[in-house]
């Protein structure tokens, strides 16, 4: 079995050589073993549960790859309602020709994902389609909200901190280099952050928000952000974390790191009393070490910042920042 085959799509021996021999092989769950139509699983407490599809461009690249990317992806939307994932289910969309080799390492990185971030692969679906040797991925995932932990955009609060986990803009720029051949030593940022959530909501920060910086870059979601709570997101452009080989890529191509996809980062928004503690508890998790203050969130002096998102410039000047317009770097997770 070198390549995707239309048969392996059949639902008969194919599909069944498919399955044992990459899949379960890898997943290795006592849940999904069983083969059943749906999973049956613990559980007795509020859940989260989330949906997302992967479709990044390259498959494999410095730092990560699709596999790695849909396990973090789908654990950290979890994470920002402070929930514990527990379950994910996983759907691979083949297209004939896809290489047998490269599926098992995906595969083979799905489970070594779920395992760091503690989370099982409880189901799954493959379908094989006509086409040119793509792989897709969605999954779903569910988690249990902790009693007593309310976290959503709305809860923002004038006078919380804004805390970033680390550098912005990583995985846009490795995937890009890989797409334009540029050599450089990036690498994605991609990661599971159950741990530094964890950390927050067991040593009591009383987080407002949470949110993970994927698809339009730190400015979008901060900017959404704003709008939800209605209040004045201000923060400064000499405290942005950006690793200086990004920073010398962004200058090169003409991108502005505020609005380039991260696939490992997130926003913490905390009461002002809280802010250093989180800091420290975030920098002690794995993937924390460069997180830092970047601003906080103010009452609008008036209706034209209500839900404004500014940045003081390095030159003292104030930069009004919006959603980013336009499609940015398609197929980036």
């Amino acid at each position: 079995m070198d390549k995707i085959i239309m048969e392996h799509g059949s639902g008969g021996r194919a599909t069944g050589e498919l399955i044992r021999e990459i899949f379960e092989a890898q997943f290795n769950s006592d849940v999904l073993s069983e083969m059943e139509d749906a999973a049956v699983v613990p559980g007795d407490a509020t859940i989260a549960m989330t949906t997302d599809s992967f479709v990044v461009t390259p498959l494999e690249f410095p730092g990560g790859d699709i596999g790695r990317l849909c396990i973090c992806g789908t654990v950290n939307d979890l994470c920002m309602r402070g929930a514990v994932p527990k379950y994910i289910t996983c759907g691979f969309i083949l297209e004939e020709g896809a290489d047998v080799e490269t599926l098992r390492r995906l595969v083979k990185s799905m489970a070594d994902t779920a395992n760091e971030a503690g989370v099982k692969i409880v189901a799954g679906d493959t379908k094989v389609i006509e086409g040119n040797g793509g792989i897709y991925i969605n999954t779903a995932g569910v988690g249990f909200v902790p009693k007593g932990v309310d976290i959503k955009a709305k809860n923002a609060t004038a006078g919380d901190v804004i805390i970033v986990s680390g550098n912005v803009g990583d995985h846009h720029a490795t995937v890009l280099s890989q797409r334009m051949g540029i050599k450089n030593t990036i690498v994605s940022d991609n990661a599971p952050l159950q741990e530094m959530v964890g950390k927050l909501t067991t040593n009591n920060i009383p987080v407002h928000v949470l949110r993970d910086v994927t698809r339009g870059g730190l400015a979008t979601v901060l900017k959404e952000l704003a709008l939800s709570s209605s209040l004045t997101f201000e923060i400064a452009q000499d405290s942005l974390p950006v690793d200086p080989q990004v920073q010398s890529f962004c200058g090169l191509l003409g991108l502005d790191p505020l609005y380039m996809g991260n696939e490992g980062k997130m926003v913490a928004i905390v009461p002002n009393e809280y802010a250093d503690k989180a800091v420290e508890l975030i920098k002690s998790s794995k993937y924390g070490e460069n997180a830092c203050i970047i601003g906080e969130v103010k009452t609008p002096v008036d209706d034209s910042e209500k839900g404004a998102l500014v940045m003081k410039t390095k030159i003292g000047g104030r930069r009004f920042l919006d959603i980013l317009q336009g499609e940015g770097l398609p197929r980036i997770c």
